[in-house]
This record gives structure tokens, C-alpha cells and sequence, in this order.
């Protein structure tokens, strides 16, 4: 009888803390619903270990970029300004607002929203009129600003607040994939409007499926508690006066959650273990450039990725087919939104470098719980892949 094919998973759960202990309370006291005592110390923890007042659980972390614009102004008709190189959520949560998504460049060191194509598109495509941002050629309103915390290394927020404050816009951070990651030794997530977070099967920290809104404007996240309940207007009677959305997380996943927290420096240190691994092993082979973090953050390394150069590694897509055939689940960067079918009438300047890291790049497998011999094994089949 063969023995099995060994899968080094791209990123699974790492479940290894008080999980079953607290959805084993959930159960035994029978709250398992998006009521319960978790739900608020999820919210409760969350908030303290970012830094701000206010957060609001969600069911996912699509559900809570949707409300956080809601909150943030965006109406339908009105465009918000996002990196073309991102997952297609960012985009459909503008999308379920009736807005459209403005798709913009990324730049090479942190793989995120350039701040000199949004100050060149600002400057070249639109003006302040009444106290808003209104695009010249659209005469849309440019309500909000939405920059993405990728892979779990933090954008070059600074800039962006900037350009925010000049052209009045709200700074919605989708930091879904970068819980734990620092921007000049803040959190991030905390500086704009607000932000989001993402607790997907496959994130840091996980609750299966769920998402959280950071504020620490108390009406923002008043607005965002009755818009993800459904907008019930009154504690005893079912009045809605808004369309609202079920959007709250469980108390059974919100358990989850708290296990999870509880071990997230623990997770980050794992996370960048395994990166510098790849970067020391795979930054000597001719041809591959592990991405690095910058000088000014500090990166959970949510993803591991590398580039591949042309000359070495002319079909990218066929490297990440043999290394899946091998058992070692690679996967590629996002596919840039301009080129989503869902998303090509929306308008998109010029972006080079998102099409270029999409072109050349992989991530590797980076679970929490990787062991050594496992990152050494998938080193190797990357070389040999190469060869």
C-alpha cells in the first residue's frame, strides 16, 4: 500500500489555546447565539488590544468593510479610491453601497495604496466643491478613502491621512489581513474613521467566520451596532426605520475569538519565524525576492510571499501547479481588481506595479504550526521547481 502524500497547507487554523473550553460554556449555558457574554469581551478585547474605544463584532470581515462605509458616508452613486491590488471583497463592499470603486496603483515596498498616485489622481481628476471631493470627469462625490493593510504588512498610512485632511474624504482602513501589525508603532486600523478586521478560517486569529469594525467615534459605532442588527430602532417593539443587515457575530464564534486573542502574540512571532526562514533560505537563490517588511512596520507576515524574476521563472502560474501537485499548497497574489469581470467598467489609472506583483508573485505555505522540517521541504520544492 503507498503511503500518502504529505499537504503542507497554505494557512489553516491553529486552534491550541482555551478554544473548547470557552464553546464548551457557550454550550453548556445555552448562549449560543449573536447574543452572549463572549460577543462583548470579544468586543471588549479586541478594542483594548488595538487601542481604541469602540468595536463591533460582525459576522465576517466583508460584512464589516460594508457597514464601516455605510457609517463613513458613502451613498449610492458616490466613489471611493481602493488599490487595485487586493482581494475582490474590499471592492464588493463598495459595491453593496451602490458606489464605485476607483481602482489605484500600489507601490513596491509595502505592496500597498501608493500615496502618489491618490495625490496625483486627487490633484489631476478632482476638485473641492461645497466641502466635497467631486471627480472631475464622473461628477461623482469622492466620499471615502479606502486603503488595505495587505498580507499583513501595514500601507503607508501617513501620507494617505494627509491627502485626507487637504481633500476631505472618510479613511476606512480594511486592515482584514494585518491584525497584530504595527505602522510606526501604532496599530493598525486606529487611525482612520474607522477600520476592519477580518477573523476568517485562515487569518491570525480566527472564529471560523467573523469580522469586527474599530472606531473610537462613539456615534460611528453607534451607527455601525444598529446597522448590523438589523437597524431596530426600539429595545421592546420590531421597529426599523432603515434597511439594516444580520450582521452580528455569534456568541459560539465569539468564544472562538477570545481563545484566540488570547494567543495572538504567540501566533505573530510563528508568523515571522517562518517568513525569515523563506528569506534567508529562498533571498539566496538567483532569482527570488522574498517580500521584506519596511523600515517603518512591523509585519504579522500574514502571507509569506516572493517574487519570481522573469528570466528564471518565465510561468509563474505552472510553478504554483507543480508545487501544488507536490503537496505544497502555494497559491497566487491577488488577481488585480481592473481585470476582475465583475469590476471592468469601474474606472482604474494606470496601475504597473499591481499587474507586475500579481504577474511574478506566490505566497507560500505559512500556517501557524509550521515546523521547521516542513518550511525546509517546501524551500526545497521551490528550488527544485526552479531548476
Amino acid at each position: 500500500m503507498s503511503t500518502p502524500r504529505r499537504i503542507i497547507p497554505n494557512a489553516v487554523p491553529h486552534l491550541a489555546g482555551n478554544e473548547w473550553k470557552y464553546v464548551k460554556e457557550c454550550l453548556d449555558t445555552n448562549w449560543v447565539s449573536s447574543a452572549g457574554p463572549f460577543v462583548d469581551r470579544f468586543e471588549r478585547e479586541v478594542a483594548r488590544h488595538v487601542g481604541v474605544s469602540h468595536a463591533v463584532a460582525t459576522v465576517n470581515g466583508t460584512a464589516a468593510i460594508h457597514v464601516a462605509l455605510l457609517a463613513a458616508g458613502v451613498r449610492p452613486g458616490d466613489e471611493v479610491l481602493v488599490p487595485a491590488f487586493t482581494f475582490v471583497a474590499t471592492a464588493n463592499a463598495v459595491a453593496y453601497c451602490g458606489a464605485h470603486p476607483v481602482f489605484l496603483d500600489s507601490e513596491d515596498a509595502s505592496w500597498g495604496l501608493d500615496p502618489a498616485r491618490v495625490a496625483e489622481f486627487l490633484e489631476r481628476e478632482c476638485l473641492v466643491e461645497a466641502g466635497h471631493v467631486v471627480n472631475r470627469g464622473t461628477r461623482r462625490v469622492v466620499r471615502a478613502l479606502l486603503p488595505v493593510h495587505l498580507y499583513g504588512h501595514p500601507c503607508d498610512l501617513d501620507p494617505l491621512l494627509a491627502l485626507a485632511r487637504r481633500y476631505p474624504m472618510a479613511v476606512v482602513e480594511d486592515s482584514a489581513e494585518a491584525l497584530g501589525a504595527r505602522y510606526r508603532g501604532r496599530a493598525v486600523g486606529v487611525d482612520g474613521l474607522v477600520g476592519c478586521l477580518s477573523f476568517n478560517g485562515n487569518k491570525i486569529i480566527t472564529t471560523g467566520a467573523g469580522g469586527m469594525v474599530l472606531t473610537r467615534d462613539e456615534a460611528t459605532a453607534a451607527r455601525v451596532r444598529r446597522l448590523t442588527t438589523q437597524a431596530r430602532g426600539d429595545a421592546i417593539e420590531f421597529v426599523h426605520d432603515e434597511i439594516g443587515f444580520n450582521y452580528r457575530l455569534s456568541n459560539l464564534h465569539a468564544a472562538l475569538g477570545v481563545a484566540q486573542l488570547e494567543q495572538l502574540d504567540s501566533f505573530v512571532e510563528d508568523k515571522r519565524a517562518t517568513a525569515a526562514f523563506y528569506q534567508q533560505a529562498l533571498g539566496r537563490v538567483d532569482g527570488v525576492r522574498p517580500f521584506v517588511e519596511t523600515a517603518w512596520a512591523r509585519s504579522t507576515y500574514w502571507m509569506a510571499s516572493i517574487l519570481l524574476d522573469e528570466r528564471r521563472c518565465p510561468d509563474v502560474p505552472a510553478l504554483i501547479r507543480g508545487l501544488n501537485a507536490g503537496g505544497i499548497q502555494a497559491r497566487p497574489l491577488w488577481r488585480p481588481l481592473h481585470l476582475q469581470p465583475a469590476f471592468r467598467a469601474e474606472p482604474a489609472g494606470p496601475v504597473p506595479v499591481a499587474e507586475r506583483l500579481y504577474a511574478r508573485g506566490l505566497s507560500l505555505p505559512c500556517s501557524v504550526g509550521i515546523t521547521p522540517e516542513e518550511r525546509q521541504d517546501v524551500v526545497d520544492a521551490v528550488v527544485q521547481q526552479l531548476r
